[in-house]
């Protein structure tokens, strides 16, 4: 060891240089109080990183024609523009339905998800594609939100013009993955029918109107809110369209079968290019809104109360959304509502219009 070493100020000294003992000592104190504010500073910056820590939040949605995908968007800024309060920053995704979503959140490929209510129930009991791998009990409810209608789209030379007209026709069921898919095929088991009735196309819904328009389908199931651009988009071209009802005794059994369908009325006037002069008859389900049981509790609590604190900005961003009060967006949820949702529920008295049977965490 080198005994001319100074080991606070550091370098090696020339052992015939004489340095004055106060001059050491001050020389000594200033390296410590440097030190010790290097210690601070450091801790300071460690700190003030925890402190912006930005959680990245991401929502499925649907096509880009449907409203599940403007609905994350609305919520996504919503949550976004309150960023230096909650330190979230929300993303939308545009997925390929309610079947991609629920797997995607419970899986941690999504937050959240937006979720036809039907799919939810189904999910949540093991039914349907989950029959197989049982219940989902780690899937969790935030809200619901706008209804969704079983809409039938025909084109007029196909002569369909009820539901049973759909035998040996050209019809697009839905793509795999998504809500509407199963929706069609319990309306055609309901009437007695089976795809292999039919010549069936399992196509995204985006794709459709275009295939309609280009008399390569005679008729498409869309489970969507109204208005929809898709519907606009089919009813607006060359080929004339007719929006099928979806009812009857058959569908009457149907709904008593499944207590997540309800009858519904799509208004008429949403379509003027459509050769229907009456508001059509159908049933639908809900869009929900899910995550997983998993996801922090601050998280959710952030993004139900951006929603219901903007309540009446969020119904003004869509046309479906004015029907929606708070009352109706707690209704047509089967899977247990989440702990940091249940917590805004509580703080503005809106449990009172959750079902009991929801509230378990």
């Amino acid at each position: 060891m080198n005994p001319d070493r100074n080991f606070v100020t550091g370098p090696v000294r020339n052992s015939t240089t004489k340095e004055h003992p106060t001059k050491r000592r001050i020389s000594n104190w200033a390296m410590t109080v440097r030190f010790l504010a290097l210690i601070l500073v450091g801790t300071s910056i460690l700190g003030g990183c925890k402190m912006r820590k930005t959680t990245f939040v991401t929502i499925g949605t649907g096509g880009v024609t449907g409203i599940y995908y403007p609905t994350g968007v609305a919520i996504s800024r919503m949550v976004n523009k309150k960023f230096d309060e909650y330190k979230i920053k929300t993303t939308v995704e545009s997925t390929s339905g309610s079947v991609f979503n629920v797997n995607a959140v419970l899986n941690g490929d999504l937050v959240f998800g937006v979720v036809q209510s039907d799919r939810q129930f189904q999910a949540y009991n093991g039914l349907a594609e989950w029959s197989e791998f049982g219940k989902q009990t780690a899937l969790r409810s935030v809200f619901s939100i706008h209804p969704e209608s079983i809409t039938l789209i025909a084109s007029e030379k196909s002569g369909i013009r009820e539901i049973k007209d759909l035998k040996g026709k050209r019809v697009n069921l839905g793509n795999p993955g998504s809500g509407h898919l199963q929706n069609s095929r319990d309306v055609l088991k309901a009437i007695g029918l089976t795809e292999e009735d039919l010549s069936a196309e399992y196509v995204k819904a985006v794709e459709a109107p275009g295939l309609l328009q280009d008399e390569r389908l005679d008729a498409y199931f869309y489970t969507v809110g109204h208005p929809s651009s898709n519907i606009k988009e089919a009813t607006a071209g060359r080929i004339k369209v007719f929006i099928v009802p979806v009812k009857g005794p058959e569908i009457d059994k149907m709904l008593k079968k499944y207590p997540y369908y309800a009858k519904s009325l799509i208004d008429h006037s949403f379509y003027p290019y459509a050769l229907n002069t009456k508001d059509i008859e159908t049933i639908g389900v809900k869009a929900t809104f899910v995550t997983s049981k998993t996801v922090d509790e601050n998280i959710v609590y952030a993004i139900t109360k951006e929603v219901f604190e903007n309540f009446e900005d969020f119904k003004s961003l869509h046309p479906a959304y004015k029907v929606l009060t708070k009352q109706n967006m707690l209704e047509g949820l089967s899977a247990p509502i989440h702990k940091g949702a249940l917590r805004y529920y509580k703080e503005t008295d809106l449990d009172k219009y959750i079902d009991t049977k929801l509230i378990i965490d």
